[in-house]
């Protein structure tokens, strides 16, 4: 069948799916993801996605949403606090339910099919590639303005250049787990010593008393509600990627020790540089300055590296290339779980015979992201992608607050104090809420009515177990074309 049967097993006791296997014709080889991310992998695939584009471009929305630099470093670091809590919290659903897949194979296990299903329609078809086109998209900006001294980049040469990146990203994807990695450790490495030079830069600039925009910080602060929710959206887009290890948690190297520490390293790093980077910005800047600045990073770099600013352009490059890495390889395993539960093509479940990646879902990621870039642009997606993604946060979240109450007796490695859960819970309703009550936008009917558009396909094709011969087919074709076969 090219849907799979959903597993019946009692989900919230089975054993991690990599010990199973599958037998390939004759032979009783296992067909399976290899455990290949170890530690120093995973602090580099957290911080490495986390660090993208937000640091660079989004300090000037947070400033400008709360209305003076004290209040806004207070949102960057209420963010950072709040992406710690939250990846605390799945580091403990990590170790009850030992699965890669992040929230959809939570949702699944402790809500069932059809809430699954729907974060698993809306993440496939439109949240991932649509964050993946934004970074890309935001890696081209950068990566082409040298070529435009002195006036804007061309569109089509903006789009040709992000198209150009996601099929490399597709490559090294397919190719090998290992290269997907090795590219994550170096861009990350990369990325780190580019913001050390931002917050070197910032306390000599501080040291040599430039600290005017610090006086009276916090003058003229804003006090709606739903300013303060779009000003933590557009600092917590910063922060995005916090959950991104528990997408892999099938390929970690001792995932119940792994998964824990590395989110215990790279979230409070990161914390650390971001709030040191605003300081530097700020200390090179005047607030007005901030906010009429297009590219922040780049402004801090005409003003304080002179000749050198160049070396910010390609950091940001580098950057944003390293974090769309980190997305693509974490958001093609949730179209690939997804697929093995049943809940997407069966096509979508299967890896490379050699390669033993994730191939077709990878591709199937890299052809919807490619779509979007034809229509989208970097502004236009940061609010709407963080509102979905704070709902299903939301969804998890309450999941572990049921297992913890409701089933204390589950084996776990790592236990979060529940306050820690019950105040991400709250945050998330917040998100959600918040922007809703004070600025009602029809943007968000549409969003809400595409979530829900999931259930013209979820009950004849799952629920109702409506499979069209021609599938069959098709599927047959493209599993001998892509050399791919069923895993388990």
């Amino acid at each position: 069948s090219t849907m799979r049967e959903r597993k019946t097993t009692d989900p919230l006791h089975s054993t991690d799916p990599l010990h199973s296997s599958t037998d390939l014709s004759e032979g009783k080889e296992k067909l399976r993801l290899k455990q290949e991310v170890g530690l120093i992998s995973s602090v580099s695939l957290i911080a490495g996605t986390m660090i993208g584009s937000g640091i660079f471009m989004s300090p000037e929305w947070v400033l400008h949403h709360m209305g003076n630099p004290a209040s806004s470093l207070l949102i960057w670091a209420a963010c950072g606090l709040l992406a710690m809590f939250g990846a605390l919290s799945y580091a403990e659903l990590g170790t009850i339910i030992k699965e890669s897949g992040g929230e959809y194979i939570y949702i699944l296990r402790i809500f069932g099919s059809f809430p699954a299903f729907l974060f698993a329609y809306t993440s496939v078809i439109l949240v991932r590639p649509a964050g993946l086109a934004a970074v890309c998209l935001s890696f081209a900006e950068y990566a082409i303005a040298p070529f435009y001294p002195g006036c804007a980049s061309p569109q089509a040469a903006i789009k040709c250049t992000a198209a150009a990146c996601i099929l490399i990203l597709t490559i090294i994807n397919c190719l090998n787990v290992r290269l997907a990695t090795s590219v994550m450790n170096i861009f990350t490495a990369a990325k780190l010593l580019a913001l050390l030079v931002i917050v070197v830069g910032g306390l000599v600039l501080l040291a040599k008393g430039q600290t005017q925009s610090f006086q009276n910080g916090f003058q003229g602060t804003t006090a709606g509600i739903g300013a303060v929710g779009v000003a933590f959206y557009q600092g917590l887009w910063s922060y995005d990627g916090w959950n991104n290890l528990n997408y892999v948690t099938e390929e970690l190297k001792k995932p119940e020790v792994t998964l824990p520490r590395a989110l215990m390293i790279a979230i409070p790093l990161v914390t650390c540089l971001y709030l040191l980077v605003n300081v530097s910005y700020l200390a090179a800047m005047t607030p007005s300055e901030l906010l009429s600045s297009g590219a922040v990073a780049v402004t801090w770099g005409d003003k304080v590296l002179g000749s050198w600013a160049w070396l910010i352009s390609l950091s940001v490059a580098l950057s944003t290339f390293g974090s769309s890495n980190g997305t693509f390889f974490s958001g093609g395993r949730v179209c690939y779980i997804a697929a093995r539960e049943g809940h997407m093509p069966d096509i979508l479940s299967m890896a490379h015979v050699r390669c033993l990646t994730p191939s077709p879902a990878l591709l199937f990621t890299s052809a919807m992201s490619l779509i979007m870039i034809i229509s989208g642009t970097f502004t236009s997606i940061v609010n709407f992608f963080s509102f979905m993604a704070w709902l299903f946060y939301g969804m998890t979240i309450s999941g572990l607050l049921y297992l913890k109450i409701k089933k204390p007796e589950l084996p776990r490695s790592y236990k979060v104090p529940i306050i820690i859960p019950i105040i991400v819970l709250m945050a998330a309703v917040y998100l959600v809420l918040a922007p809703i009550i004070d600025q009602p936008q029809i943007e968000i009917l549409y969003i809400v009515l595409f979530i829900f558009s999931g259930i013209i396909f979820y009950f004849p094709l799952v629920h109702f177990k409506y499979h069209p011969h021609f599938l069959q087919r098709v599927t047959l074709h493209l599993q001998l074309l892509l050399e791919v076969a069923p895993t388990t």
